[in-house]
């Protein structure tokens, strides 16, 4: 396993250049992506919740006021859901918004996707594809920033840490909204873990989610904290534990499936 986590770590360095905007994009305040778990750990009211709140999130007044402060008045933003991997129909592309009328656009896209779940927590492969739609945008932001989801630690797919650090290498900050509504009885901490394992950039942050009232707000302030950019208030931490992580603990509880990257870890 130790050869495997050499090679991921040298081709997040080898990937650690950034990413040049073609020479006509248009200019941004962010560039942002939503990256959504959908997995199997989720059940119907979470996924309901969560859906929710997103689409309130991008139609309420503050947030769309939020976009519109910014220097240039507007966004690019892109929306994905994902569990062991990402389907080609859970995308939904870059769109700019820059008022009401576009940001409940987008928001109405959100809300006619229908509900699904599959196998399998890839934190990694979110992250990975999140870094990946960058590449795509006629856009230049001012910032790249992934937005990631979750109720589970990464089980399947390279080291979470290695997606991280390759995507934070080329300027992207990644947050974290983990959700502790029914926590694991053997992953009490994702908070944490979305803290020391997930998360990284200037100014990255994460924004636990422990009961299903805050759903809504939460995703709301997130947002809005993304768009404005203020870091002062957007460092929110949580509880510190007193000890570091295992990175590698959600791949060890899976020891029993198949994982071509971590085959030591089946022994």
């Amino acid at each position: 396993m130790l050869d495997a986590l050499r090679l991921l770590a040298c081709l997040a360095c080898a990937q650690a250049t950034p990413i040049a905007p073609p020479p006509d994009a248009l200019a941004v305040d962010v560039e942002l992506v939503l990256a959504v778990d959908i997995s199997l750990s989720m059940d119907e009211k979470e996924f309901a919740l969560q859906r929710a709140g997103y689409v309130e999130a991008l139609r309420h007044p503050d947030f769309i006021q939020a976009v519109r402060a910014g220097k240039t008045g507007r966004i690019a933003l892109a929306y994905f859901e994902w569990a062991g991997t990402v389907r080609d129909d859970a995308i939904i592309d870059w769109q700019i918004i820059d008022s009401a009328e576009s940001a409940n656009s987008f928001a109405d896209k959100v809300a006619a996707r229908p509900f699904r779940s599959f196998r399998g927590t890839s934190i990694s492969g979110a992250l990975a594809f999140g870094t990946e739609l960058f590449d795509r945008p006629a856009f230049e932001g001012e910032r790249r920033v992934i937005d990631i989801s979750g109720d589970g630690p990464n089980n399947i797919g390279p080291p979470v840490t290695a997606t991280r650090d390759a995507a934070t290498a080329k300027g992207i900050v990644i947050n974290g909204l983990p959700i502790l509504i029914n926590p694991s009885p053997t992953f009490s901490h994702l908070d944490q873990y979305y803290a020391q394992c997930v998360t990284g950039g200037p100014g990255s942050f994460v924004l636990p989610i422990y009961a299903a009232a805050e759903f809504s707000t939460a995703i709301r302030r997130k947002l809005i904290l993304e768009v404005s950019g203020i870091q002062e208030r957007a460092r929110v931490i949580p509880v510190d534990t007193g000890a570091p992580v295992d990175c590698l603990k959600g791949e060890r509880d899976r020891r029993f499936f198949s994982d071509p990257y971590f085959p030591e870890l089946d022994r």
